[in-house]
């Protein structure tokens, strides 16, 4: 066991347990919270401050050394502002705020009750929509972004067998007819 002596006094060296899940269970945490962030790169610039270099600090803190850095950079030219969380404003939006709101009014409706030939909406079909509609042109793949977005989930149509016996189908139902 180690042990450190402090003015005569022997003290036990604590150990956390499960150290590699603590870690990176602390570090999910820390990124979480913008306040969280914030307090990590203060400490950050305090250990450089008491002499550590950053690599030293991105080890413990479990950063690359290029963060480290660019902390101590923003710290230097901005003090406290600059450890704070700055904006994300990402790539602006093609939709504007009212082509926004008449998509979500519309993808709250059947698409064939806006004259398509499918039940439920699609990556493919939001993209030919919007083109047809606001004349934008956005990937199928944005479009299922934006179903994300707009709080929608994924459902797909159950398959119909072609020519299928209806009773042989209900034989293999896991629930029988009259239980339904």
């Amino acid at each position: 066991m180690l042990a450190m002596e402090m003015e005569g006094v022997v003290m036990r060296r604590l150990v956390i347990s499960n150290a590699t899940k603590s870690r990176r269970l602390i570090q999910q945490e820390i990124s979480r919270s913008e306040d969280a962030r914030y307090d990590h790169r203060l400490h950050g610039i305090l250990m450089v401050d008491q002499g550590m270099s950053c690599a030293e600090v991105a080890g413990w803190f479990g950063e690359s050394v290029t963060t480290v850095e660019r902390w101590v950079h923003r710290y230097n030219a901005a003090g406290l502002d600059g450890l704070r969380e700055g904006e994300h404003p990402g790539r602006p939006s093609r939709l504007t705020e009212k082509q926004w709101a008449a998509l979500e009014v519309d993808l709250r409706v059947s698409p064939r009750e806006l004259g398509y030939n499918q039940n439920l909406w699609d990556g493919k079909l939001l993209a030919h929509h919007l083109a047809q509609t606001q004349q934008v042109e956005l990937g199928v793949r944005q479009c299922q972004r934006i179903f994300r977005k707009l709080g929608f989930r994924l459902r797909k149509p159950r398959p119909v067998i072609a020519e299928g016996d209806p009773e042989l189908q209900a034989a293999y139902k896991k629930t029988p007819p009259d239980a339904e």
